[in-house]
Order: structure tokens, then sequence, then C-alpha cells
């Protein structure tokens, strides 16, 4: 009893702050500290979310096909990848440095060359996002080998099991907590990136939409979609908690 009370008040903490932002952003817009055009109230921002809601829906549609893209192969090459640089040492010393830089690499600044070789479809989009998630879940797979127990791994090896075997009985399932947290990071990196990609152009999405309510001066349509992009960031956070959970049963009675 004591622990669902607990829990029920670690969730207010959130809700009350996002309610003291909603306060002070009321009276900042009632006090005229802001022109109005610049920073609309968060009745009108309600407002255009519900009169924009289908619209939004729609858009939101195409964000999450080129997020899913994106981040689908973006996992699948991280795992291939791990699997190499964690068996192969030069391949790890050659490997990662490369991954580090692409992360120095600001993917706004990428993004107009993306278009000139990809055209305005799709693939410009899926490469952005594949290189904005790529990197948290090598590094999270990476990390979550080299932490699989030293012990475990001297006697599976004093029994002459191959790679294969260690990977899959040992490294992997010592990997699932840190693999499961460069996910989250990925799964917002996803959302957002799509949404960016988008403002190359293209017919529909999220950061279409933005741009063109942005060059309408439009703002509350704006904060609009910045909610809805958010809203879908979490929603897919929270079915990656989902998976953990059932992936990992013992952490919900950890959690607790």
């Amino acid at each position: 009893m004591i622990r669902k009370q607990r829990s029920i008040i670690n969730k207010l903490y959130p809700l009350a702050f996002i309610a003291l932002i909603v306060a002070v952003w009321e009276l900042v817009c009632r006090l005229r500290l802001v022109a109005e055009f610049m920073l609309p109230s968060p009745e009108k921002v309600v407002k255009a979310l519900v009169t924009e809601f289908p619209t939004l829906i729609m858009h939101s549609r195409t964000t999450l096909l080129e997020a899913a893209a994106g981040l689908g192969i973006s996992l699948a090459a991280a795992l291939v990848f791990a699997v190499l640089m964690d068996k192969f040492e030069f391949l790890y010393k050659a490997g990662y440095p490369i991954a580090v830089l692409t992360q120095t690499v600001p993917t706004v600044a990428i993004a107009p060359l993306l278009v000139l070789w990809f055209g305005y479809g799709m693939a410009p989009k899926i490469v952005l996002i594949f290189v904005a998630c790529f990197f948290p879940m090598l590094i999270a797979l990476l990390g979550g080998f080299q932490a699989a127990d030293p012990g475990v791994l001297r006697l599976y090896r004093s029994m002459n099991a191959g790679y294969l075997r260690i990977l899959k009985d040992v490294k992997l399932p010592y990997a699932l907590d840190s693999f499961f947290s460069g996910l989250r990071i990925s799964v917002s990196y996803s959302v957002v990136g799509a949404v960016i990609s988008e403002w190359l152009g293209g017919s529909g999405g999220l950061g279409v939409y933005m741009t063109r309510v942005r060059k309408a001066f439009a703002f509350d349509k704006m904060f609009a979609v910045i909610i809805v992009t958010s809203v879908v960031s979490l929603i897919l956070i929270k079915l990656v908690d989902i998976i953990q959970i059932a992936a990992m049963p013992w952490k919900k009675y950890e959690k607790k």
C-alpha cells in the first residue's frame, strides 16, 4: 500500500511541474509581457490542437512511418556492427572513432546534401534518422556486451563454447538493460529526426506542416505540432518500457 502511494506521488511531481509551467505561460500572456502573435496563450493552443487534430493525425502517420523505417534500419545495423566490433578488436579500434565522428556533424548541416544526393522523397529522411539513431544503439549494445560477467565468460570458454554461443547465452542477456536504455534515446531521436528531415520538403509529415504554419505566422498551430510531437515521443518511449518489462519481467519489481 505504501509503495503504491509513493508511486502515485512520484507520478504527480511531473504533472505538478507541467501545471506550473502552463500557469506561468498563461500569466505571461495575460500580462502581455510577450507579443500575442509570438506567444499564443494556452487556450489558443488548445483550440488549435482541437481544430487541427484530424490534420495533425494525418501528418503524424507520415512522420511515424519515416521514424519507424529509419529506426528499424539503424537498429539492425547497430546490432550487426556491435557484434562485429565486439568480436574483432581491430574493427572496434577502427570503427568506434568513426561512429563518434558521425555525432559531431549537425544533422541540419548534412540535410541539404542528403536532398542533393537522394532527392525529395523518403530516402534522405530515412538516412537522416538513421544517422541520429545509429550511434546511441551501437554504444548501448557495445557497453552491454562488455559488461558481461568475466567469470561466466571464462566458464563458457573453458568448455570450448564458440563466440555465437557466448553471444546468445551470455552477452545478449547482459546487454538487454543497456539495449533498452539506448532504444529509448533512439526512439525519441527518430521522431525528432523525422520532423527535422521533413523541413527539407515533402508532401506530408509534422515537419512539413510545421513549416507551413510557421510561414503563415500561425504560432498557435505551431505549438500544437510541438505538443503532438512530444506526445508521440512519450507514447513510443512508454511502448519501449512495456516491451522491456515483457523481455525482462524482473524489471517490473525493481521499479516498485
